[in-house]
């Protein structure tokens, strides 16, 4: 880290003369350590979850070049605790383990209306179903290397309406498995049926309906030139989102549907497809939410929704599968604001096959959040899953006959943004 942090800082001092050019130059980052344990009460620690400490630094500049254009840079670097000599290693090796996550040029009133975002970039919402590129937080098993991608995108945007389309390719190599530094970091599952490597186009289209109401669709198709996974080109997933975000109280209700072929939104028999429904409410200082996600047993999905510190870490926002039946979930939830720098919250999830075949799997968890200050947080949890148990054929995934005894799951972490 200190290595890193030290080649950003010589590069800022490195451009004295060119005050001229360079202007509103800004560190920008982030410091995320999480350490976590997994048990059970037959010692059994199932191979989806971590066990010890991983810390993330992400570090970089952001400066204006010339009127109406931006550069943006960051270097990223992962480590599990312990999985260096005691003496440590040298400056070279930690160098190695760093990479470029993010650099690009950002083009202002492009055409008078458009703003252009060139090179590597982060994409997407964070809490997104069905994709997203970036850091993830407050997931113990995806604190490593963050992914991102090289695109060119394009976005507008006014007071009724925003519109963004991307063009590019992706390279998950590094996020499948177990990485070099030693922890799990499976993020976006298996990066679905197609190569590591993949091409990606897409258009989202949000448009304001009322005050408080929107609507939203989007497409985007992976191409897999090489087609190593599958006989398809084309693989990717369109969708539509409606909502409302009122002043106390939110809801949303989305349908994905997945693609695959040789010519463009073709549908196999059997297509994957997803749907979700949120609600929120808030009550002085208390925020009641539900949910329900119901997905077949075929659906995939680059996204970064992670339900609750057990299962919804495993599945890791890609692969929505309780069993080969594919998923049907209920989560109920409370977050409540106890004291100015204090939140906690109390979730329970449940379970089960798209068709109620099996027992329902339970988890229970209870998180805490403590703002130290406006760039530092220290978080908290504790997660308990029930595992069903059946004597069927078709075995749930996440059942006693699969993963043993049940789990409990605690983590404690720090996040530090600048």
């Amino acid at each position: 880290m200190k290595k890193m942090l030290g080649v950003l800082l010589a590069m800022a001092i490195a451009f004295p003369a060119s005050a001229d050019v360079l202007k509103n130059v800004n560190l920008k980052g982030e410091i995320q350590t999480i350490a976590s344990d997994v048990r059970t009460n037959n010692n059994f620690v199932p191979a989806p979850y971590n066990t010890g400490v991983t810390t993330r630094v992400m570090a970089g500049l952001s400066a204006d070049l010339v009127e109406d254009v931006t550069a943006n840079f960051m270097f990223q670097y992962a480590n599990f605790w312990g999985n260096d000599a005691a003496s440590g290693n040298s400056a070279q090796n930690y160098w190695d383990s760093v990479r470029l996550v993010e650099g690009n040029v950002v083009l202002s009133n492009l055409f008078c209306c458009l703003e252009a975002t060139i090179g590597r970039q982060f994409y997407g919402e964070e809490d997104s179903e069905v994709l997203y590129f970036g850091p993830n937080h407050y997931n113990a098993e995806f604190n490593g290397y963050a992914p991102s991608l090289d695109a060119l995108k394009l976005a507008y945007a006014d007071d009724v309406k925003s519109f963004t389309f991307i063009a590019g390719k992706a390279n998950m190599t590094h996020l499948v498995g177990i990485s070099d530094n030693g922890f799990i970091n499976v993020q976006h599952g298996a990066v679905g049926p197609f190569a590591n490597t993949f091409d990606i186009f897409g258009a989202d289209f949000k448009l304001k309906l009322a005050e408080e109401f929107y609507a939203k669709i989007y497409g985007y198709d992976f191409m897999d030139s090489q087609a190593i996974l599958s006989e398809d080109k084309h693989i990717g997933f369109y969708g539509a989102k409606i909502g409302a975000d009122m002043q106390a109280m939110r809801f949303a209700v989305q349908y994905n549907r997945n693609f695959g072929g040789k010519r463009l939104v073709k549908e196999h028999e059997g297509t994957g497809h997803m749907a979700k429904v949120d609600f929120a409410m808030d009550i002085e200082t208390l925020t009641a939410r539900a949910a329900y996600m119901y997905a077949n047993q075929n659906f995939f999905a680059l996204g970064n929704y992670t339900p609750g510190l057990l299962i919804g870490h495993d599945m890791g926002g890609a692969v929505w599968n309780y069993s080969t039946e594919g998923l049907s979930m209920f989560n109920l939830g409370f977050d409540m604001k106890a004291f100015e720098k204090w939140t906690f919250a109390l979730d329970g999830y449940s379970f089960q096959d798209r068709r109620f075949h099996h027992g329902a799997t339970w988890e229970a968890d209870l998180t805490a959040k403590y703002d130290h200050n406006e760039y530092v947080q220290l978080f908290a949890g504790v997660g308990y899953v029930k595992y069903t148990k059946t004597d069927a054929a078709n075995v749930p995934l996440y059942s006693k006959n699969v993963l043993g005894a049940d789990n409990v799951k605690g983590q404690l972490g720090m996040l530090i943004k600048f």
